[in-house]
């Protein structure tokens, strides 16, 4: 079934395709075309485990990014925002079960292994025979798990403010609202905003931001040069975007991209 609608400013096809509905061992694949930003918004859903996953776009949530061969998981009845960006597809997948190497996390990024990725394309078309894309789902549950990345946890313990920010800075990494400017938006004072940060993140503001950014970039550059991935994500100096993340990362961003380019090549 093919729908079309918007999520964010940009039009949006829906394409779906469910197997073996009703049952455990079930699964529905909603496939999302758009050129630009797809916007997920605060989802819920009590249900169904979600799985997002875009191929040729950035996917951003609150502290976290991941692209190419990561995808986000979120438990049923865990609150999440996700959002994409440059994307031109994104796959959420639906399933009641919960894949093996996820069963104790919540929510965050994960690795999806090339074959289960291009069995998710497979299933995600017209024609398809429900044993051949149940045989399928086996798979991708097998494919999946948890990511080494990881993303910048938060425990929901703070007012609130710490975590407005977060959902304007993962939307927009390049953001250099300082956090007094912040404090005079939210009517609140910087003592109040960094205590709020070290209770929702357990760091300060500086180091989240850092962190948020450097994440970010890791996804851009599976699609976008060095040059241009500081600047997206906030470094008006290239130099200090490759030593801060040489710093985090032990490697420098050209190194990290010709590595992954080259694993791209093997899917």
């Amino acid at each position: 079934m093919r729908t079309t609608g918007h999520l964010g400013p940009d039009p949006v096809v829906c394409e779906e395709y469910g197997y073996g509905l009703g049952t455990h061992g079930g699964i529905l694949v909603l496939v999302y075309r758009c050129d630009g930003r797809i916007d997920f918004g605060e989802s819920r859903e009590d249900f169904l485990h979600q799985l997002y996953w875009s191929p040729d776009g950035v996917l951003a949530t609150v502290g976290g990014f991941v692209a190419g061969r990561e995808a986000f998981w979120a438990r049923r009845a865990v609150t999440h925002e996700v959002a994409a960006a440059g994307a031109r597809t994104v796959y959420r997948v639906c399933l009641r079960e919960v894949p093996p190497a996820l069963r104790d996390l919540k929510a965050g990024a994960v690795s999806i292994a090339p074959a289960a990725a291009r069995l998710l394309e497979s299933i995600a078309r017209d024609g398809v025979a429900e044993p051949e894309a149940l045989a399928a789902r086996t798979r991708i549950m097998n494919g999946v798990a948890v990511s080494g990345a990881g993303f910048v946890d938060h425990h929901a313990a703070g007012a609130g403010f710490a975590m407005t920010i977060a959902r304007a800075l993962t939307r927009d990494p390049s953001d250099r609202t300082m956090l007094d400017q912040w404090a005079g938006r939210l009517h609140t004072s910087v003592k109040t905003l960094q205590r709020d940060f070290e209770r929702e993140f357990g760091m300060s503001y500086s180091r989240w931001r850092t962190l948020a950014r450097l994440r970010a970039a890791r996804a851009l550059l599976a699609f976008h040069p060095v040059n241009q991935v500081a600047h997206r994500v906030g470094y008006a100096n290239p130099s200090a975007f490759v030593a801060a993340f040489a710093k985090e990362f032990g490697r420098t961003p050209g190194d990290f991209q010709a590595t992954f380019l080259l694993t791209r090549r093997f899917w």
